[in-house]
């Protein structure tokens, strides 16, 4: 007969820790969006598909490459992309290549949104996170990051997974 085992709690430390990342994890995304959608009506998901396609060859990429490179779902993407096409930052374009391919192309007006909206979102982030931590413990922020991205995403589907 196997044993049943009683699931261990968080060791003290591992509580210290992990509580105060839930709290960054829920608070943060709320700090950034609040920010983006004061400044520039857009949310950060908004914000990192643009910027996914400004750095893009062409500044144009498959949906399915954009859905990957944002971690999202084609549904959600294509919602996004939807709100960002009426609004005249994106257009849809069927693949001469493959026939089955969405492409989606960032517009000259995309591309201003997304340049005009970087320096406030770059001083939230910075204010947020960089101003808070040392030289030192901003490469350990990135060494840790590096290594929870290897387990959360290990085919390295996302562009961030990439950069390491």
């Amino acid at each position: 007969m196997a044993e049943s085992r009683t699931p261990r709690g968080f060791t003290d430390e591992e509580r210290r820790t992990w509580a105060p990342l839930t709290a960054v994890l829920e608070l943060l995304p709320h700090e950034v969006d609040a920010q983006l959608l004061r400044d520039e009506d857009l949310t950060h998901f908004d914000y990192a598909t643009l910027s996914m396609l400004a750095l893009a060859e062409g500044r144009e990429l498959r949906m399915t490459s954009l859905a990957m490179g944002v971690n999202a779902t084609l549904s959600r993407l294509s919602h996004a992309v939807s709100r960002l096409e009426k609004r005249g930052f994106v257009r849809r374009a069927r693949s001469t290549e493959d026939a089955r391919a969405t492409l989606v192309k960032l517009t000259a007006d995309g591309h201003r949104k997304v340049i005009r909206a970087t320096p406030g979102h770059v001083d939230t982030v910075r204010a947020l996170v960089f101003d808070a931590l040392s030289t030192e413990q901003r490469r350990q922020l990135h060494d840790i990051t590096i290594a929870l991205l290897t387990r959360l995403d290990p085919d390295q589907r996302m562009l961030a997974s990439r950069m390491g």
